[in-house]
């Protein structure tokens, strides 16, 4: 019964040793291949939306952070997170962009960010697109993003630098943010410039 016993323990310690062996193991690509910290004065999120159905409206998140992984000989493990403070919205026009930030759309009080997770890439070292989940006004969905490389190289103060631009189409209604704005603002585009460090 005794043996039983401590066999039983024994399995159950194991088993949850193999769990975070796993667990770390399965993130770790991510922990040693995340050679890049997000540039906030280099990199920028715009979008355009159309102002009914006659001209584009055009804005711009302007505080975001986070970091990606990129590596041209091990795209699989390629990565990127990054956060927007969605207070920063500016389309130029303070009376607007107070509306923005009030509960008829992103309602800033409840949701003070909006957070991209990749998940996934397909395509090559120079261009594909990434899957992954946007959560925005308190919604998680996923979505996808074109991606095309820039550049990479060293910067003047002896550094090392990546950079890349992504598009996107979003539909705000899909996170809640159903507000109307008539059928040709039903989505936007939106496009990220993203330059990073490397570590």
């Amino acid at each position: 019964m005794l043996r039983s016993t401590i066999s039983s323990g024994w399995r159950s310690a194991l088993q949850k040793l193999s769990f975070v062996l796993i667990g770390f193991f399965g993130f770790s690509t991510h922990l040693f291949a995340s050679d890049y910290i997000i540039d906030p004065t280099h990199s920028f999120v715009e979008f355009r939306v159309q102002h009914l159905g006659y001209s584009w409206l055009y804005g711009r998140f302007n505080t975001l952070q986070g970091s990606f992984s990129y590596d041209s000989n091990k795209l699989e493990q390629s990565y990127i997170k990054v956060e927007i403070a969605a207070d920063s919205i500016d389309t130029n026009h303070a009376e607007r962009d107070k509306h923005l930030r009030s509960d008829d759309f992103l309602d800033v009080a409840r949701f003070p960010k909006a957070v991209f997770t990749a998940a996934s890439y397909e395509g090559d070292a120079s261009e594909g697109t990434i899957m992954g989940n946007l959560t925005l006004h308190g919604v998680t969905r996923q979505v996808v993003i074109e991606v095309s490389k820039v550049g990479e190289g060293k910067d003047p103060w002896g550094g090392y630098r990546a950079g890349f631009w992504g598009r996107l189409i979003l539909t705000p209604g899909e996170f809640g943010i159903d507000y109307d704005l008539g059928s040709a603002s039903a989505s936007l585009e939106m496009e990220l410039s993203i330059e990073g460090t490397k570590n």
